[in-house]
């Protein structure tokens, strides 16, 4: 119902505006992805952990539904957009975007397994392994490897101050969706491998320089986020969600059709 009601009213005021079109553009953009921590949690089908003696026995039996998760940092990362749109007299504007991100893992931390830590676990615990591994699953997971890619399209709507001076502050919003694709490999282990397609919505704040009647240049912060992502898990059987939320500092140009 809210997903609804924002793109009702995004129609209404973009049908409102129309009238009062002056002139396209063109823009893109490149910057810097700040992804955030994810907190991934799901549940696991029924299998036999491995020996992860003496804590979990080997052949030890796991419940279908049972809750399992970690955290995930990752590196800083890229972003790259582009958009086409639409300049209304009356300081708004709105564009279709196009946009990009990809940034890599850096660590996991804090496996938990039916809300019990596991980190000081062995790791065939998790792998079937009736022989114990010699490493944690904390030192398994701390490797990180793997990255997490966003490519996603926005309608925006913008609202531009200060018309007409030389610095023009805006502010905007956009409601779209994104294809997200996750690879979590820790220590060349692999966990997640796939792609969920998902609703998105971003926020928008930013500066235009006007260059000259055709060149424009800004600079923005857009905060995105998707609902959370559902992928099966490779490693043993569930699925995991992985919350997906970025920061991106970006510098771009546009190019007005006069």
């Amino acid at each position: 119902m809210f997903r609804t009601l924002i793109l009702g009213a995004a129609f209404v005021l973009a049908s409102t505006t129309a009238a009062h079109a002056q002139e396209w553009y063109a823009g893109g953009s490149i910057g810097i992805l700040m992804q955030d921590d994810s907190d991934n949690a799901g549940s696991t089908g029924a299998f036999n952990a491995g020996n992860g003696a003496p804590a979990v026995p080997n052949g030890t039996p796991v419940a279908a539904g049972t809750p399992y998760g970690w955290t995930t940092e990752f590196d800083s990362g890229m972003a790259a957009s582009a958009e086409f749109g639409m300049r209304y007299g009356s300081g708004l504007r709105s564009g279709l975007e196009l946009a990009f991100t990809q940034s890599d893992v850096d660590r996991h931390s804090g496996v938990t397994l039916g809300g019990t830590n596991i980190d000081g676990v062995d790791a065939a615990l998790l792998t079937g392994s009736a022989t114990q591994l010699g490493a944690t699953v904390g030192q398994i997971v701390d490797d990180g490897q793997g990255e997490i890619t966003n490519t996603a399209l926005f309608a925006n709507l913008y609202y531009d101050f200060n018309l007409g001076g030389a610095f023009e502050p805006y502010v905007g919003a956009g409601i779209g969706f994104a294809q997200v694709d996750v690879d979590y490999s820790p220590s060349g282990v692999g966990i997640i491998n796939g792609d969920d397609t998902a609703f998105a919505w971003q926020l928008k704040g930013g500066v235009t320089l006007k260059i000259d009647p055709t060149w424009e240049a800004y600079g923005e912060y857009a905060y995105r986020q998707t609902d959370d992502i559902s992928l099966d898990n490779q490693l043993f059987p569930g699925t995991l969600d992985i919350e997906n939320a970025q920061s991106v500092f970006a510098v771009g140009v546009r190019f007005k059709f006069q």
